[in-house]
């Protein structure tokens, strides 16, 4: 179908592309559940592999000896037949194989430095948040608030009265917006309610006075149904009318909700409103009678008690996932990447003070990397006022609080996160630190846009990109008011994940320095403007004096993840990827979204950039809406648009398999390596030549400007 493309490098960006190389190993290290392989150490320049950093034995000093500096390539790590040298596992170009095996050998632990305990914050942020020890500023929960932003600068007295007012303020986070003659409960939005509304959610629920007060009136639920105009036609939802007389009845003959008796419902001795149903993290049951767990980064780490997505921590731990512990902490339960240490305990509390720091030293391995812990407003406050339990998260709680997996095509932003927090490579002491995490959820800001009023995008001209940017740029005033670290390399050593379809393309322009971690590496090249065909992800419209003019991807700094995946046990027991080449009877397989021509298409002719509705064109194997075939279809080609239960065994039958855009990234590129299909990659430049020797997978990368090529030739 496509012949190899010759592969090319450009001598004067070695450097760079040295770099990047060790960055994807840092990111497998991160993604050690994920990803097994990790290296040892890489963030010394380019012909060294010594720590940069002081650190505690070990010296900022460089050697003076250059023979030091230079490795010694082990003459046994040869180029095989394809120029390639191996390096765990991967074929690397010969000279960045060869440095990154001689890392191993001179890679040391060494001891750092970490701060147990800290600051304190005044009566305990009032019961409402977490104390974070380090700045000794409140992380309120969701829905209360407070002034516990004090500087050196500021008089100390005046410092410890705003600390007494941490997190006092109770927020009204409104789940309506306002009311007209015509409208009385507002325009529609996802957290819209006809009965009680918790103020500090924006959630809705029965309220009291119920016999379930706390039972979800979520959406629907909450008003009246108009039933179908025709037989087979949608129940119609009329946003105007509450539905009180059936969500609140104790007459079992009408469509209750509030006062509805599980087991009676079970009985079928009542009636019950099917619009109702638990969409809140926390709760089972077809009646939301069954208390569950919710879904928290790293389940609070057992120190701690998850609030559906906002982690109330035990007393002595902090962070979002109460990871952290302080000086009340006992050392036995300090996490993993802490122990073993040395602890340097102070004969008494400082002047003044009214807990005891306490010095850990912990041998580690480089690269260090340091977490920020943001202000909530930024991740655990949008995890635990999520309307639909699925959303921002990659796994939730059955009713036997069993780990379901869910399908969130984003959720590796929380599988990194997670993975970083626990990882042996974290560290507290931001001075030893190679790189720093900035952990702002942007898959949860985009798909919560609009869903309350208080993530409103009215001021955003209604675009999720927009807002999402406005979020990065807060983050970004945040930590550089808060941590001295922004400035050593004005954000060069800072990481940013950006998992939506795009990828950082409206990334703030006061970040733009650092590295971006994404699912798609557009650079631009081919499209210089936003190509998502969904307009309220357009980032076109951003001015440029929020965004500058960035691309979306820089192969120089930035990097490129797979696509989170929910792990499927029965594929891994039938182990689809190892079928041989004589079961793969299908020549090219494509499973997805062809437009506008087929029944429930993108009706938008720019989804996909046309890439998709060219390929059913040519090659669609399902009749469209006139019944019609693609031109060039074939018995041994499968493109169609119609979900299919077997889709791994499918892919596991075929032998080449498409990858190509949506609005941006799809997740075909890992279905087809998961179950051992050669993918066949028909998108704009993204490249990946520049780190890896691509001749040696049996990848077929068609660029779009060659794709009538490739169809005239196949």
């Amino acid at each position: 179908m496509a012949s190899f493309q010759s592969w090319k490098c450009s001598w004067s960006s070695v450097a760079a592309v040295a770099s990047l190389v060790l960055l994807v190993s840092l990111v497998h290290m991160f993604l050690t559940p994920l990803f097994p392989s990790s290296l040892d150490y890489f963030g010394a320049p380019r012909n060294s592999c010594l720590p940069v950093n002081r650190s505690v034995g070990g010296s900022s000093e460089r050697l003076a000896d250059n023979s030091q500096l230079n490795p010694v390539f082990d003459p046994q790590l040869l180029p095989d037949s394809h120029g390639a040298v191996t390096y765990r596992a991967a074929p690397w170009k010969p000279e960045i194989g060869r440095w990154l095996s001689s890392c191993d050998s001179i890679t040391t632990a060494i001891d750092v430095v970490e701060s147990i305990g800290g600051k304190s914050c005044e009566y305990d942020c009032n019961g409402q948040g977490i104390c974070n020890r380090e700045l000794g500023q409140c992380r309120c929960f969701h829905g209360f608030d407070g002034p516990n932003l004090c500087s050196f600068r500021q008089m100390r007295t005046f410092c410890a009265s705003l600390r007494r007012e941490g997190c006092t303020k109770k927020l009204q986070l409104d789940c309506n917006h306002p009311g007209t003659p015509e409208k009385p409960f507002g325009w529609w939005i996802v957290s819209i309610c006809s009965a009680y509304c918790d103020t500090t959610r924006a959630m809705c629920f029965c309220g009291a006075g119920t016999k379930y007060p706390n039972r979800p009136v979520a959406e629907s639920c909450g008003f009246k149904i108009n039933l179908p105009s025709e037989p087979g036609g949608p129940r119609i939802t009329d946003w105007t009318k509450a539905d009180f007389e059936n969500i609140f009845t104790t007459n079992s003959s009408r469509q209750g909700w509030c006062n509805v008796d599980p087991k009676d419902a079970y009985a079928s001795k009542v009636n019950f409103k099917e619009e109702c149903d638990c969409k809140y993290d926390g709760l089972g049951g077809r009646f939301c009678e069954i208390p569950t767990m919710c879904s928290c980064p790293n389940q609070c780490s057992g120190h701690g008690h998850c609030r559906g997505g906002f982690c109330q921590c035990d007393n002595g731990y902090y962070g979002i996932d109460c990871s952290i512990p302080s000086a009340l902490s006992p050392i036995q339960e300090w996490p993993t990447w802490l122990r073993p240490s040395k602890v340097d305990v102070p004969d008494k509390a400082p002047i003044g003070s009214d807990l005891i720091n306490v010095s850990a030293v912990v041998k580690k391995k480089r690269p260090l990397i340091y977490v920020y812990d943001l202000p909530p407003e930024f991740n655990s406050h949008l995890l635990e006022g999520r309307h639909w339990k699925f959303e921002c998260v990659n796994r939730i709680y059955t009713d036997e609080n069993r780990t379901l997996w869910t399908e969130q095509l984003y959720g590796s932003q929380m599988a990194l996160y997670e993975s970083i927090l626990a990882s042996p490579y974290r560290t507290m002491n931001g001075e030893e630190a190679d790189y720093f995490y900035v952990p702002v959820l942007d898959s949860c800001i985009i798909a919560r846009a609009d869903d309350a009023p208080h993530l409103s995008v009215q001021k955003h001209s209604r675009l999720r990109s927009s807002l999402t940017l406005e979020f990065y740029k807060k983050a970004y005033d945040h930590i550089v008011e808060q941590y001295p670290y922004w400035n050593r390399s004005s954000g060069k050593d800072h990481i940013w994940l950006f998992s939506w379809d795009e990828g950082a393309c409206y990334a703030p322009k006061e970040i733009w320095n650092s590295m971006m971690l994404v699912h798609w590496g557009n650079t631009n090249s081919k499209h210089n403007h936003s190509t998502t065909a969904y307009w309220a992800d357009n980032w076109d419209p951003i001015p440029s004096h929020r965004r500058g003019d960035h691309p979306c991807f820089d192969p120089e700094k930035d990097l490129v993840l797979p696509a989170w995946k929910r792990p499927e046990p029965i594929a891994i027991w039938l182990k689809l990827w190892a079928r041989p080449r004589k079961e793969r009877k299908t020549l090219f397989y494509f499973n997805g979204n062809l437009g506008s021509a087929y029944e429930h298409g993108r009706p938008e002719s720019t989804y996909s950039m046309g890439i998709r509705q060219k390929l059913a064109e040519e090659f669609g194997s399902t009749p469209n809406k006139e019944g019609k075939l693609g031109r060039q279809h074939a018995a041994n080609v499968t493109v169609t648009p119609l979900p299919s239960p077997k889709y791994s065994e499918e892919l596991a039958s075929s032998l080449f398999c498409g990858v190509l855009p949506g609005d941006g990234w799809s997740g075909r590129m890992e279905d087809s390596i998961l179950q051992g299909c050669i993918p066949v990659i028909i998108q704009l430049d993204c490249r990946m030549e520049s780190f890896f020797l691509m001749k040696m997978f049996s990848t077929i990368k068609a660029l779009q400007c060659e794709f009538k090529k490739m169809i005239s030739q196949a």
